[in-house]
């Protein structure tokens, strides 16, 4: 993607469902830790703020700390992490060699050994990025069962009402964050379970026969059924308690991704697949995904089971998350991106008018690659048809036999990404500065005045890298015309689910639709759309949709031409978007498009997009929730 986004976040869980004992034996004493640094590596895509990573030492003995916890917001965080872990491993080794592959001796001398681990890896949306905004988070307790420690992929749209919610339950939340709002919310009701097994039990044995029966009583699935029933918003959510049980909740929807693998060793969570294949060396058929509205709870005996918590709606997964933010080593998001620069061929074709001979085909790197594979192979099929028209049907042609049969689309490398100097694109006062320098480009494989320039990326979301930097480097080529094409459809509306696209404003589409909008003369509709998003805003329409119908979507591209053009620039300018109808043909099995279409799947969603418009019409550069 040429545009600057932040990503989704990441999280990793392991558990270990044998003794200690067993994985010293068979792997060593860094077994799981060496599995936790391959899966929180392997999802680095999805974290570049910060890391962090927790760990519970299930029935440790009174007197020894049960759990610990990392983070970090150093350049490399993972890499940070680990090697503060593994200096604990080393110089155990080194003091106590003979006890060093002794289960107890390791869980009382060496921190991060014991049996439940949960990493994450945060990509922020919003707010300061420090330590404290990293997660896993903790809510601590003396009591075991009590601790809680979080970590997830998630927003929450009704960040308000939750907190208040707290409040009302005689909470004093520290923080009015959702981060924050859902742990203690879990929290509370993790309490009031720990509280009534306590009250059924405490006449019938000694307080510390108790605790050790309510850590194997508790039951999370009532307690996420009752902390979770109104959340709104796209959310994978994973937990740990002190006395070693864990969950992972996934939002009724299944905006956010979250996948498992279970044998008799392990049980796994990631919200990437390759991550999971990788470090375990498994099939991807074994890998599960967690269905919406469940639970996947792994008691602290080591059984799990998906439980559902909510009623799970149409699911919804977030397409964004196949166009962009997943690695592409998943054979099913492989296949999808090809096929969205495929089902894009018919458009490209008629907007360098057939004309393949005097075209050169490139694509902004690194994650288009992908889509640039499958446009390729639509253009190569389409030869290969016109071939057999010639041939077999013989069509009449200018050109020799010879000719037909070794002619291939021309494909370079036109653009080549700085990924160091990337890096240093930090705030908005100096990024249109420094975004011109991101991108290098190719001199001397364009015939000047008559080649057509085709540059594939995977979406445009402000355009502002295509205006500032790469038109202004196509334009010294000087081609005849330049066809930009997005495998994603045009990005209209907010997100509020975890990806920071939450300003209505800066989006090019919208940029471009409101600017018809005048053209035409009818600023009237923008204010009557106003009015309703002030009155009307209880999530149950979408009201700046109907700017949209005012116009093809043709037509906004057009005007999106108009916009990006640099001034400098001589050559025609198309710019082409995927459909809607072929992101779903692409895209089947992961429906969430409300970035494109404005069909949130929550009423939360319905609220953000109305109150992100009205925010655009005051003039206000604010998060629209």
């Amino acid at each position: 993607m040429s545009d600057t986004i932040l990503h989704e976040c990441g999280i990793a869980l392991v558990r270990l469902r044998k003794p200690l004992s067993y994985y010293i034996e068979k792997y060593g004493p860094t077994y799981a830790m060496n599995k936790m640094y391959i899966l929180m590596e392997k999802q680095h895509n999805r974290g570049q703020d910060g890391a962090g990573i927790a760990n519970i030492k299930i029935d440790q003995k009174p007197g020894y700390r049960f759990f610990s916890r990392y983070r970090s917001i150093k350049a490399e965080p993972v890499a940070h992490l680990f090697k503060k872990i593994s200096k604990k491993y080393k110089k155990a080794q080194k003091e106590a060699k003979a006890k060093f592959r002794d289960e107890q001796w390791l869980k009382e001398h060496v921190a991060f050994s014991g049996e439940l681990w949960l990493g994450h890896l945060r990509y922020g949306t919003h707010g300061i990025n420090n330590i404290e905004s990293v997660h896993p988070f903790l809510r601590q307790n003396n009591w075991r069962s009590r601790n809680l420690v979080m970590a997830g992929n998630f927003n929450m749209t009704n960040v308000e009402e939750l907190f208040n919610v707290l409040v009302e339950l005689g909470q004093h939340p520290k923080d009015k964050v959702d981060t924050v709002t859902v742990m203690e919310k879990i929290g509370h009701f993790l309490d009031e379970e720990v509280q009534t097994l306590f009250e059924k039990y405490k006449d019938h044995f000694s307080n510390k026969e108790v605790s050790e029966i309510i850590e194997n009583e508790i039951d999370l699935q009532r307690v996420l059924r009752r902390a979770c029933k109104d959340f709104d918003g796209g959310y994978t959510m994973a937990g740990m308690t002190g006395s070693g049980s864990a969950f992972v909740v996934r939002d009724p929807s299944g905006i956010r991704p979250a996948y498992f693998y279970a044998n008799d060793e392990v049980v796994v969570v990631a919200s990437e697949k390759p991550a999971i294949k990788t470090a375990f060396n498994t099939e991807y058929e074994q890998i599960q995904e967690i269905r919406p509205g469940h639970a996947l709870i792994i008691t602290k005996n080591g059984e799990f089971a998906q439980k559902q918590i909510m009623p799970a709606l149409e699911k919804k997964s977030c397409s964004f998350e196949r166009i962009y933010f997943s690695r592409g080593t998943d054979p099913e998001i492989y296949r999808e991106r090809k096929q969205l620069g495929k089902l894009l061929v018919p458009q490209v074709l008629k907007a360098i008018n057939f004309d393949i001979k005097n075209t050169v085909f490139s694509y902004i790197p690194n994650t288009a690659e992908t889509a640039f594979l499958g446009l390729m192979e639509g253009i190569q099929d389409y030869l290969v048809s016109k071939q057999k028209e010639i041939i077999i049907d013989g069509k009449p042609t200018v050109d020799s036999l010879d000719d037909i049969l070794s002619f291939r689309p021309r494909i370079e490398k036109i653009v080549i990404k700085d990924v160091k100097l990337r890096t240093f694109i930090t705030d908005d006062d100096h990024r249109d500065e420094m975004v011109s320098h991101v991108y290098d480009t190719t001199f001397e494989v364009v015939n000047k005045g008559k080649d057509t320039l085709v540059v594939i990326d995977d979406s445009i979301v402000r355009g502002t890298t295509l205006e500032k930097s790469i038109l202004k480097m196509l334009a010294r080529l000087n081609p005849k015309k330049v066809v930009v094409v997005s495998s994603a459809p045009q990005i209209r509306f907010p997100d509020c689910y975890g990806i920071d696209m939450s300003k209505m404003g800066e989006f090019i589409a919208f940029r471009a639709m409101i600017s018809l909008v005048k053209d035409q003369g009818n600023d009237h509709l923008l204010g009557e759309v106003y009015e309703q998003c002030q009155t009307m805003n209880d999530g149950s329409e979408n009201f700046v949709k109907k700017l949209y119908k005012l116009f093809t979507p043709e037509q906004i591209s057009e005007k999106i031409a108009d916009i990006v053009r640099p001034e400098e620039m001589k050559a025609e300018l198309d710019v082409v978007f995927q459909t809607i109808e072929n992101l779903h043909k692409a895209i089947p099995h992961h429906s969430g498009d409300w970035y494109f279409t404005g069909n949130f799947p929550t009423p939360g969603g319905i609220k953000v997009a109305n109150q992100s418009y009205l925010n655009y019409m005051d003039g206000k550069l604010v998060r629209a929730y």
